[in-house]
């Protein structure tokens, strides 16, 4: 079993084809969709949402009076709108990528311990 070939199905589904196909393939459009930044981007715009359309609907002289006068339900709404943006726009600007064959290499050649 010390043969060079351990490892590699004739098939072309072992183990050492698995990585050389994950890092040619791109980055899938599931990888990108449940990618933490977009889902951050998400929860802040329904929640910006939500507090927008309150600010907006729903503030009587009541809300003002216990806020001093400012309408936070508005405010807080439109600051999540922009960071909801901000997290889109770095989704957009810097998509994942998958490691390279070097960056993979460099990794298993390290001293720690695997998974670390």
């Amino acid at each position: 079993m010390t043969d060079s070939s351990e490892g590699h199905n004739p098939a072309g589904t072992g183990p050492a084809d698995a990585m050389q196909t994950g890092t040619d393939a791109p980055p899938s459009a599931a990888a990108n969709l449940f990618d933490l930044r977009t889902i951050i981007a998400l929860l802040f715009l329904v929640y910006g949402l939500v507090l927008l359309i309150m600010g907006l609907v729903s503030t009587d002289a009541a809300d003002l009076a216990k806020t001093g006068g400012s309408n936070i339900n508005l405010d807080m709404g439109i600051g999540m709108l922009v960071v909801s943006l901000l997290f889109g726009l770095w989704v957009v600007l810097r998509p994942l990528k998958p490691p390279t064959a070097e960056q993979l290499a460099e990794a298993a050649s390290d001293d720690r311990p695997p998974g670390h």
